[in-house]
């Protein structure tokens, strides 16, 4: 596998005229999902994530930069295409990332305007970590509620504190995950600052904003009864109505071939649903509503 990338731009060193058109990176932009928010969402996927979850299913979001991957099981070796996915005639060169400037992607947004309004649902910004590409996805939400948009931003809390509240603040709810409750090996499994991530979730709830745990289930990670308690013990701190359950799966794994990366976890069982349903019972039992998949 073959991969180059191009940098990112700093925002923070852009002129004045320069910041009002933007530039965000986008790895994808996903029509009619049922999950991650109420009703049928948009889904707009941010590149870069400063964390190195083993699990995650998006390992082509972790670099914050457009990446070029060519794929050798397509390649027929014409030397014609010179790393351009556009000109590839094969398909095999394939670009990660587009840049898209605020109005591109409300652009690729209203396209589903009918389904926001029959269905009550909106936009989410996932990733990768909106909380990376923080002055982008401030722009963004402010143009979406300006426009009447339901939002909802999907973060692991792992950012700036200051950032993260003025999300919150332009969200209609925040899908916020709960890892790793043991700060060691939160830093040492994931990079996770867990002192920051709990704190800036705390500022947001009593900032007013509708905060939603979401806890991934992942064998010999999260799938821990001791992990598990200790994350409803700080939860309990708070008004906190509903928990999302997220099961570990699968689904990724080829993605790490394509990038060219090794996936640690590709012999790792999936949890059971008789697993499944003995947490789902242990959290009900503590008054939460609860929801499987996000």
């Amino acid at each position: 596998m073959t991969l180059f990338e191009e940098p990112l731009m700093n925002c923070e060193n852009l002129t004045a005229r320069e910041q009002r058109v933007l530039i965000g990176r986008i790895f994808n932009i996903q029509r009619y999902s049922l999950h991650d928010g109420t009703g049928i969402r948009t889904l707009v996927f941010f590149k870069g994530c400063p964390l190195r979850c083993p699990w995650c299913a998006n390992p082509e979001s972790r670099s914050n930069r457009i990446q070029y991957v060519r794929k050798p099981q397509k390649c027929i070796h014409c030397d014609e295409c010179a790393m351009d996915s556009q000109e590839c005639p094969s398909g095999a060169w394939e670009q990660v990332g587009t840049e898209m400037t605020v109005e591109d992607v409300m652009a690729e947004i209203a396209k589903d305007d009918i389904f926001f309004d029959a269905s009550n649902g909106g936009v989410t910004l996932s990733g990768g970590e909106v909380l990376s590409q923080p002055h982008f996805a401030i722009a963004l939400l402010t143009q979406l509620k300006m426009l009447g948009y339901r939002t909802t931003i999907e973060t692991s809390g792992h950012g700036n504190k200051k950032q993260l509240l003025q999300m919150g603040q332009l969200c209609d709810e925040v899908l916020f995950d709960f890892k790793i409750m043991d700060s060691h090996k939160a830093k040492q499994h994931l990079g996770l600052n867990l002192e920051r991530v709990l704190s800036n979730f705390t500022e947001l709830v009593q900032q007013g904003c509708k905060v939603i745990p979401r806890l991934p289930l992942i064998p010999g990670f999260t799938l821990d009864i001791i992990n598990l308690e200790q994350i409803l013990r700080f939860l309990g701190q708070f008004d906190i109505q509903e928990i999302h359950l997220l099961p570990f799966h699968q689904y990724g794994a080829n993605k790490y071939q394509n990038q060219g990366m090794e996936y640690q976890l590709k012999d790792l069982r999936v949890p059971s649903p008789s697993e499944i349903q003995g947490i789902r019972q242990h959290i009900e039992a503590s008054d939460y509503r609860l929801a499987v998949g996000g």
